[in-house]
């Protein structure tokens, strides 16, 4: 079961990742952006997708671990239960979300490594 230190150790693998506060909540900011952060009531990852399609493409795909409310409708963001996620799978939607935030100079420095 994944957790948000494991999110965190994902994350900061990354460069210029860093784990701070988003949205009044523990987070994940590259720069000062965010990308995803803890979500309460009920416990889960709020994490940034490339766009409405891919978000669906999740919430098709495994209903189970993948979620959304009205909050959330219309925006490229997923809900996420890490309880249920593998980890190869958070760590693919946490580079995801940080290469849609991150500068291009962050995520050549990454891809050059």
């Amino acid at each position: 079961m994944a957790t948000w230190d494991d999110v965190v150790a994902i994350g900061e693998r990354l460069p210029g990742v860093s784990a701070g506060s988003w949205w009044g909540t523990p987070g994940l900011l590259v720069g000062k952006k965010g990308f995803c952060r803890v979500r309460t009531k009920p416990d889960a990852l709020v994490i940034k997708v490339a766009d409405l399609d891919d978000k669906e493409a999740l919430l098709r795909g495994d209903p189970e671990t993948y979620f959304t409310t009205p909050h959330y409708e219309g925006s490229p963001h997923v809900l996420v239960r890490l309880e249920r996620i593998e980890d190869d799978d958070l760590a693919e939607l946490i580079e995801d979300a940080w290469r849609l935030t991150a500068g291009s100079r962050l995520i050549s420095e990454h891809d050059e490594s």
